[in-house]
């Protein structure tokens, strides 16, 4: 069950498999050994173990939430109230209208009841808090997180403040589950099941896709990445794994009150998160566990220490997660990862599993991912019309006219400043012109989004490399390859997608392999030169199989062979049809293979023309190269 941070995922060649630290074994191994022990434990123990196991459920989702996707959310505990809510009112026979009397009692029809009411709660929340960034997005969860708490109070036939008392125990076919160490193997099966669904989901596309949320995602935007929607993904399945809580949780009380669904039961969960390592799922697991048994611990002794009742608890809790931060800030199981684990050699890997193995040798897996047909060469593929970007008083570009032609390679040079990553990003429409208009491929791209370009067939790297560096450098180039495929959340986190998943990775591959960066396919993309990453970008970009390449310095950082390489590269795919613009500082470089060049000098076009006439031209002397004469 164990989700390792980007940093040590890697293809199993071909499909991706996370590396088992020795750390999480141990975990597992001690999980196993508890489940066994139950039937000798007290019941006091029982109940314990099941109360860390209900946090863990809604845990996991705060791991896939924040530490994971890189967003902050006080409201967990409202959703782990709307799945007990919904299935106390279910439970309660004598509660319900008429209409409704024949699913009294059935569990199952709570389970359904309370997922689906989540969802339609939390699809509503998230689509009104989700657009919110910074601390704006907290601050919203916080906001809709008091309300629920009160409206749950408020119905008196969901009982008001006093809750819903005497509910049915939970029965399943023949078995009822009465006592805690029958829920007891209930709850950690499901804990088990929803860690290796996430797992299986963080170890896919759609993982890669929700795993960029967190410092990529203008980037994932513009490699095809529909960013809102896994931003929704994510929030929706936090949400489900809280309701799931819920529903477990009414049936191990046989009691529901507003009382442990409030913001600060959600600030716990945020604790426990911290506390057990957030961008890990096992840290799901032992940060509830810690938490849960020091609060126990704390309540039991701090009193009799200081001689007389009160929170002493939460003073201490609140010291010890400052530590926690200051010495750990990986949590609990990032910190045995990178102190007993292999967490030091990022490098080293397994064989890939007999599996993975297995699907690779399928033809389907073999098969190439099927490519866009390339325009006609020469035809118009890129085109600017008067495009004029403005910042205040600031004038950027200025009525910039260009053309870019299949089996073209068009360069645009300029002093900087001069307003050329301006143009390249109203071109990939990461920017909106003030003025003029842009087509690709006869078409106007007004109101189009990065995403919607990119799905069209452009690709582009930046001037300030944009990548995640704590993932692997085949899963950055992935990332690019995000259309191609289109397995759904259900497929992957059921692992049915590996044939997908092995054809994608293949992609990525044989892109690197065209870059040089092959050897390097495992490594952390941070630990990368910077003229590695930038080569990286243009594995990434070709990975989108686009008809159009933008390229921001591609040059910049490469030593000379690597740079002969890449103008051998890009000689070759215009050769096969490709059109590709180019900014770039390195004139030996731009002149000796573009076709044309475009100059410009505070933000106006002032040559266009071939290398060797703009090399030569007055202006070009003046105004680029710095002449005197």
């Amino acid at each position: 069950m164990s989700y390792v941070p980007p940093s040590n995922l890697h293809d199993g060649a071909p499909a991706a498999v996370a590396r088992r630290l020795p750390a999480a074994r141990v975990l597992l191994i001690a999980l196993v050994l508890a489940l066994a022990a139950v039937p000798l434990l007290p019941a006091f123990y029982v109940t314990l173990f099941n109360n860390i196991g209900l946090a863990a459920l809604v845990v996991l989702g705060v791991v896939l939430l924040t530490g994971v996707a890189g967003m902050t959310s006080f409201g967990q505990a409202a959703f782990v109230g709307t799945g007990a809510y919904a299935t106390a009112w279910i439970a309660s026979a004598s509660a319900l209208p008429a209409w409704l009397a024949w699913a009294g009692g059935s569990p199952w029809f709570a389970l359904l009841a309370g997922l689906l009411v989540t969802l339609c709660v939390a699809g509503l929340l998230g689509v009104l808090t989700l657009r919110l960034s910074g601390h704006y997005l907290p601050l919203g969860t916080i906001a809709w997180g008091i309300a629920v708490y009160y409206l749950f109070g408020t119905f008196q036939s969901l009982g008001g403040h006093n809750g819903l008392a005497n509910l049915p125990a939970l029965q399943l076919g023949a078995w009822t589950l009465e006592r805690g160490e029958q829920m007891f193997y209930l709850i950690w099966l499901l804990v088990l099941a929803s860690g290796w669904a996430l797992h299986n989901l963080l170890d896919s596309r759609s993982g890669r896709a929700i795993r960029a949320l967190n410092g990529g995602q203008a980037m994932a935007a513009s490699m095809g990445v529909d960013v809102f929607r896994a931003k929704l993904a994510a929030f929706l399945l936090a949400a489900l794994l809280a309701s799931l809580s819920g529903w477990l949780y009414v049936y191990t009380q046989r009691f529901v009150s507003p009382t442990p669904f409030g913001v600060n039961q959600g600030i716990d969960y945020l604790f426990m998160a911290l506390i057990g390592g957030a961008a890990q799922l096992w840290g799901a697991v032992v940060g509830a566990g810690l938490f849960i048994l020091a609060k126990d611990w704390l309540q039991d002794w701090l009193p009799r220490i200081f001689g007389e009742t009160g929170n002493f608890e939460a003073i201490v809790f609140g010291v010890l997660i400052i530590l926690v931060m200051h010495r750990a800030p990986t949590g609990v199981v990032g910190w045995l990862s990178q102190r007993f684990g292999r967490g030091r050699t990022p490098a080293r890997h397994p064989a890939p599993n007999a599996r993975a193995a297995a699907l690779a040798r399928r033809p389907l897996a073999r098969r190439p991912l099927a490519r866009r047909p390339l325009p006609p060469r020469g035809s118009t593929v890129l085109e600017a019309r008067g495009l004029t970007r403005r910042f205040g008083g600031l004038v950027a570009n200025n009525d910039i006219n260009l053309a870019l032609h299949a089996g073209e390679i068009l360069a645009v040079i300029g002093p900087n400043g001069a307003g050329k990553s301006t143009l390249f990003n109203q071109l990939s429409c990461c920017d909106m012109p003030s003025a003029g208009e842009v087509r690709f491929h006869g078409r106007s791209v007004a109101g189009w989004s990065a995403r919607q370009i990119a799905a069209a067939g452009l690709a582009r790297t930046f001037q300030h490399v944009k990548l995640l560096p704590r993932m692997s450098v085949l899963e950055n180039v992935a990332l690019g390859a995000h259309l191609r495929v289109r397995p759904g959340l259900a497929r992957s986190m059921l692992r049915l997608d590996r044939l997908e998943e092995a054809r994608l990775l293949a992609e990525a591959r044989h892109q690197l392999e065209r870059v040089g960066l092959g050897a390097h396919a495992h490594m952390e993309a941070g630990n990368l030169s910077l003229g590695q990453q930038r080569l990286l970008e243009i594995a990434r970009a070709l990975c989108a199989d686009p008809s159009v390449l933008l390229l921001d310095e591609p040059a910049a950082g490469l030593r000379h062979a690597e740079k002969q390489a890449l103008a051998a590269l890009l000689g070759r795919l215009r050769e096969e049809g490709m059109a590709v613009l180019l900014v770039e500082h390195d004139m030996d470089f731009v002149m000796g293979l573009v076709d044309r060049v475009v100059v410009v000098v505070f933000g106006e076009k002032i040559v266009e023309g071939l290398p060797a006439a703009v090399q030569s031209d007055p202006r070009v002397l003046e105004a680029y190269l710095g002449a005197c004469a």
